[in-house]
């Protein structure tokens, strides 16, 4: 055997590995594996949660930067934890799909007993971090959202039940709770809007996603609707949750007419786009365009929560 030794790698072995291209290809593994564009998504809600907090109340921001670093750090922890233990869970199912055959539990760069114990510790520090540093009440809010992402969803409905989706929407409405208790643990209208919006904004952004992917769900057994009820269905059950997306602006009044006729003109445009898919021909082409648009809607939605309750705009 002949053995190589050199500045560039880590370890004595048969092919020297460049140590560059090593790092480099660990750091995407831990990103894929820690689902990096999810955890970044969610902290936006996050960010809308904590600053709402402090416009309603009156508080000064400066005072509770650290308190907002520590909330994001904390609540950026628990979802990765809850995302690492997802791909550890469906590590049988992932190469069965193109967008999830890469991921590094299948690709065996991490080991499944490394990634098991990753995401309970990743979950586990972050409870603590907001605990400690945050509110109990965040804490609690961050454990429900873990709770039924990896419990509720991943491991009992995703692969049983079409209703999988309306489970992990629960999950994914809690980032906004999270932020507003960071702050002010007192129940308040504005929470409970930034809930509804972010519970009934997921299920057309998914079901759109299932349309999408139908094929490659059909071929890991996971009973999305589009796959057991057809996309006509799936059709009527995006323009049902986008409808009731519309009154849901007036929940947070408080935030001024700016906020209101922006956020109903998305959800206006949204519904328009979302009826289309009645008399389209082409339902992926479709569903790609309702994608995007709820992509680019949270995009534009919970910034601008933000936006508008700037001292300037007051």
């Amino acid at each position: 055997m002949n053995k190589v030794e050199t500045p560039y790698t880590d370890v004595v072995s048969d092919t020297a590995i460049p140590a560059k291209r090593d790092v480099k290809s660990l750091m995407q593994g831990v990103k894929a594996l820690i689902k990096i564009g999810i955890v970044n998504s969610n902290l936006i809600p996050v960010i809308a949660g904590f600053w709402l907090a402090i416009y309603i109340y009156g508080l000064t921001f400066s005072e509770h930067v650290g308190t907002l670093i520590m909330t994001l750090i904390g609540s950026g922890l628990v979802i990765a934890g809850g995302a690492i233990l997802n791909n550890w869970y469906d590590v049988d199912i992932d190469p069965k799909m193109s967008r999830t055959k890469s991921r590094p539990t299948v690709t065996g760069l991490f080991s499944l007993r490394a990634v098991l114990i990753a995401g309970i510790v990743t979950t586990v520090i972050g409870l603590g971090v907001l605990l400690l540093f945050t509110t109990v009440y965040a804490a609690l809010f961050a454990f429900i959202g873990w709770f039924v992402y990896v419990v509720l969803y991943t491991m009992w409905t995703k692969r049983k039940y079409t209703l999988n989706t309306i489970v992990g929407c629960f999950s994914g409405a809690m980032p906004p709770l999270i932020g507003w208790y960071a702050i002010y643990p007192e129940l308040h209208v504005v929470p409970v809007g930034l809930f509804l919006i972010m519970f009934i904004w997921q299920t057309p952004h998914f079901l759109a996603l299932a349309m999408k992917k139908a094929d490659e769900y059909k071929e890991a057994g996971v009973p999305m609707l589009p796959v057991v009820y057809g996309f006509n269905m799936t059709k009527r059950q995006i323009i049902v949750y986008v409808a009731c997306l519309l009154p849901l602006p007036f929940l947070l009044s408080s935030l001024g007419t700016t906020f209101l006729v922006i956020a109903t003109a998305l959800n206006i445009g949204w519904f328009i786009l979302a009826v289309t898919g009645l008399f389209i021909k082409d339902d992926l082409k479709w569903a790609n365009r309702i994608f995007i648009y709820s992509l680019n809607y949270l995009v534009i939605l919970f910034p601008m929560m933000i936006i508008v309750t700037l001292p300037i705009f007051n």
